[in-house]
């Protein structure tokens, strides 16, 4: 039998950006255990809504959770208390919702594609997928008044319109993108020193993926169609603007890579749709109601599902929040995949698993 060692990576790790921490238990330079510890990040946000902030607040709150994912977080939780306070929000409002969730799906994607490559090695393809992100940081500036935080939703619709000029800037910048994103796709699909060797790495089936309950493009990369943008047309007409689900077979890294590149031409196809069919209506459905009884929101997140729980008791506090992140679903799915691959490769299987332990400790 080989001698074993155990390896650590994290918290504090220069190929993991998370308070994360892995332990490697290897034979011969191949995993065979792995242990994860996600319980660095205690912040209290929970708490604080539900004893600091009146409702209203809450929705600004919730977007400090993680700079990442602020839009998909404010979302979820507007709709988990419009539900409270039993209103509709206006369909212009619905529209611009989606807007900006596929603008972020576009940044947050990109990101960890970039992630990918520079825990692979390829440092000089990090720099030019960080570089042609830059667009969809300029352009949610552009229609949400910040660049991090953007406090776009609010309960009851959103806090600004679409200006004509900043619609006409999107599609021009999408326009432009589109051949980036194509020289994208050539490389992070073919290039041997990035996608080519990392097929394989982590692999994940589908029955693995449905017994763990992964989500997100984790679990699409694996054939199983879980996306909550196909189950829930009561709240964002998704179907109505394009929507298509994308999934691939293998689940390893480089599915993972193939998966968040087809879903930018999604995002794409999405956002043009939306401008050029946007409704005429009211931007906030006004009420005085209190929220009052219990509520669920499930909303994808470009991570994958993002779940809301919230109780009201017609007071300006909610009597309960409770948040569930994407991460916290794919932590048991991204400690078995580790399972059978070098240790070599663990860079760039951590960075395609886009954890955020931000999300997932409040």
């Amino acid at each position: 039998m080989a001698k074993q060692y155990e390896i650590p990576i994290g918290a504090q790790h220069i190929s993991l950006l998370e308070p994360l921490h892995f332990k490697f238990t290897t034979e011969n330079e191949k995993i065979v255990a792995t242990e994860a510890n996600v319980y660095y990040v205690h912040r209290g946000i929970e708490q604080a809504c539900c004893s600091k902030f009146k409702f209203r607040q809450v929705s600004f709150v919730v977007g400090r959770v993680c700079g990442l994912c602020s839009i998909s977080h404010t979302t979820a939780y507007s709709q988990v208390a419009e539900k409270l306070l039993k209103i509709e929000i206006p369909l212009r409002a619905k529209y611009l919702r989606m807007l900006v969730i596929e603008l972020d799906r576009i940044h947050s994607h990109l990101l960890c594609l970039s992630h990918v490559a520079e825990n692979s090695g390829f440092e000089a393809l990090f720099m030019k997928t960080m570089q042609y992100r830059e667009f969809s940081m300029e352009l949610l500036e552009a229609v949400c008044g910040n660049r991090i935080q953007y406090d776009f939703s609010i309960v009851g619709g959103v806090a600004r319109d679409l200006k004509p000029q900043v619609a006409q800037s999107i599609m021009e910048r999408l326009k432009k993108f589109i051949p980036q994103l194509d020289e994208l796709m050539d490389i992070y699909k073919n290039n041997w020193t990035l996608s080519l060797k990392n097929k394989g790495a982590g692999a994940i089936t589908k029955e693995d993926a449905m017994r763990l309950n992964v989500v997100g493009p984790f679990a699409r990369a694996a054939g199983l169609a879980v996306d909550v943008r196909n189950e829930t047309e009561d709240l964002l007409p998704w179907k109505e603007v394009g929507f298509e689900m994308v999934t691939e077979t293998t689940g390893d890294v480089y599915a993972r890579n193939m998966v968040r590149l087809r879903e930018l031409y999604v995002s794409i196809r999405i956002i043009e749709n939306i401008i050029n069919g946007l409704p005429e209506s009211a931007l906030v459905t006004e009420t005085k109601a209190f929220p009052d009884g219990e509520a669920t929101v499930r909303l994808e997140a470009p991570r994958g599902e993002l779940f809301y729980y919230a109780k009201g008791n017609k007071t300006q506090v909610l009597e309960r929040l409770k948040i569930k992140a994407p991460t916290f679903s794919n932590v048991a799915a991204m400690t078995e995949a580790f399972t059978g691959n070098e240790y070599g490769s663990a860079p760039a299987i951590i960075a395609s698993y886009d954890p955020c332990l931000s999300c997932t400790a409040r």
